[in-house]
C-alpha cells in the first residue's frame, strides 16, 4: 500500500522570522512537508545565527530551530527587497513574523493587512506581550517572559528561584502559533479564507502556568518552590545512591506508599503509621519521609535502586546528563535519531515527536546558509538576470 504523504505537502510558508519563538513554528511546519521560505537580514541574518559556534561552529540554537527551509537575504528597508517579499506572499499559504512590536505594520506585512488583500492567507502575528495594552512596546525575551508569566517564582530552591533550563516562553508561543497555523488551515478547507493568527509569548507561558495560577487563585497560596521535590506529593524528589547517581522516585498514592515501606525501605511498619500513611501525612512529614526513602536508596547503587522500585511497581528514573540523553536506550531502540545536513556537513537530529504512521517519514531538510536560496527564489518570483545583479550590487540581496 502507497504511503500517505506528508500532511503539509503543497503548502507553501513565508517567514520574516528571528531567534525562537517563530524558527521553532516553522520548523514544525518544515518537517511535516511545508516548503518554507526565511526571508533573513542581509547582515548576518536571522541573529540566532551568532548566538554560540558549538555546533561544528555553527549556531546550536539555529541548527535545531531552521532545518528544511530556503533561505533569502534582503533588506527590506528597501522598497525593492519588501517588493520580493510581498511577491513571496502572494503564492504564499501562510505567513509568520516575529519582528519587535510595530515593525511589521510599518511594512505592510501584519496579519490584518496581508490577510485583507489575500483572502486565502493564513498570516500569523508572534509577539512578546500582544498587539494592545500596556506591554504591547515592551521589549521581550524568554527569560524576560518566564519572569512575567510567573514560571520562575515557582521554579527553584525555597531560597532561590530560577528560570527554566530551556525557552520555555518562546516554545510555548511557537508551539501555539504550529497549531494556529494547522487549525486555520483546516478552517480554510471549509471556508476557503485564511485568516490573522495572533500568539504572544505572555499569553502562550500564562496558559502553561495553569496548575500553579489556580492554586493561588483559588486555594490562597502559591505552589512552594522545592527544588526536584513535588510541592503537593511526597516522597517525589530525587535521591542519591551509594555510586554517586541521582534515582528520581514518584509516589502517586497510599498504597504505592506501603509497597516502598515494604520492598524498599524494608520497614512495612511505616506503611500504616499515621504520621506517613496517607500523602498529606507524608508532606507535612516530608523531611522525615525523605529520609527514610535516602537512607534506602542511598545504600544502593543506580541500577539496583532502579530494579527495587520497578520491581515494587513504582514510577522512578535516573537523573540523567545531556551526554546520557543523547545516547539514551530508550530514543535508540526506536530509532529517533536522523543526520542533517549543514553548512559544515551532517549533524544528528532527532525526528519530530509527531509521528504519522503508515505515512512518509518527517521531512528533516538541511539547515541553510545565509542567502543560500536567494537567487533561486528571485529567479521564481519572475526576476531577470539584471535586475537580480542591480539587488546585488545595491546591497538588497545577499
Amino acid at each position: 500500500m502507497d504511503r500517505l504523504p506528508l500532511p503539509l505537502e503543497g503548502i507553501t510558508v513565508v517567514a520574516v522570522e528571528q531567534a525562537v519563538a517563530a524558527p521553532f513554528a516553522t520548523r514544525q511546519l518544515a518537517d511535516l512537508g511545508a516548503r518554507v521560505v526565511k526571508v533573513e537580514r542581509i547582515d548576518g541574518g536571522d541573529f540566532a545565527r551568532g548566538y554560540d559556534t558549538v555546533a561544528q561552529g555553527l549556531a546550536s540554537h539555529f541548527v535545531w530551530c531552521n532545518r528544511g527551509k530556503e533561505s533569502i537575504a534582503l533588506d527590506l528597508k528597501d522598497s525593492r527587497g519588501l517588493d520580493v517579499v510581498r511577491r513571496l506572499i502572494a503564492d504564499a499559504d501562510v505567513f509568520v513574523q516575529n519582528l519587535a512590536q510595530g515593525a511589521a505594520a510599518r511594512l505592510g506585512l501584519d496579519a490584518a493587512t496581508l490577510c485583507a488583500a489575500h483572502p486565502r492567507l493564513v498570516a500569523v502575528d508572534i509577539s512578546g506581550y500582544g498587539a494592545t495594552g500596556p506591554y504591547a512596546d515592551k521589549r521581550a525575551y524568554d527569560m524576560l517572559v518566564q519572569c512575567e508569566a510567573g514560571l520562575v517564582s515557582v521554579t527553584g530552591t525555597p531560597g532561590q528561584p530560577v528560570k527554566a533550563g530551556i525557552p520555555a516562553a518562546d516554545i510555548a508561543a511557537a508551539m501555539y502559533a504550529f497549531s494556529g497555523v494547522l487549525a486555520a488551515l483546516v478552517r480554510r478547507g471549509t471556508t476557503g479564507r485564511g485568516g490573522p493568527v495572533e500568539v504572544s509569548m505572555l499569553d502562550a507561558l500564562a496558559e502553561w502556568m495553569g496548575h500553579p495560577l489556580h492554586h493561588a487563585m483559588h486555594g490562597g497560596t502559591p505552589p512552594a518552590r522545592t527544588g526536584l521535590a513535588h510541592a503537593v506529593i511526597a516522597p517525589y524528589d530525587a535521591y542519591a545512591t551509594a555510586d554517586g547517581g541521582r534515582v528520581l522516585l514518584s509516589v502517586q498514592n497510599d498504597r504505592e506508599w506501603r509497597r516502598l515501606a515494604e520492598q524498599v525501605i524494608g520497614r512495612p511498619e511505616l506503611g500504616a503509621d499515621p504520621a506517613y500513611a496517607t500523602n498529606a501525612a507524608r508532606v507535612a512529614n516530608r523531611e522525615r519521609t525523605d529520609a527514610h526513602v535516602a537512607k534506602a536508596l542511598g545504600a544502593l547503587d543506580t541500577e539496583e535502586a532502579l530494579a527495587r522500585l520497578e520491581g515494587a511497581g513504582l514510577a522512578c528514573a535516573r537523573l540523567r546528563d545531556l551526554y546520557e540523553v543523547a545516547e539514551h536506550p530508550q530514543l535508540a531502540a526506536r530509532e529517533r535519531w536522523r543526520e542533517v545536513g549543514t553548512p559544515v556537513g551532517p549533524l544528528r537530529a532527532l525526528l519530530p515527536p509527531i509521528t504519522l504512521p503508515g505515512g512518509v517519514e518527517a521531512r528533516m531538510g538541511d539547515v541553510p546558509a545565509l542567502g543560500e536560496h536567494t537567487e533561486t527564489l528571485l529567479r521564481a518570483v519572475g526576476m531577470t538576470d539584471d535586475e537580480i545583479a542591480a539587488l546585488r550590487r545595491d546591497g538588497v540581496a545577499a
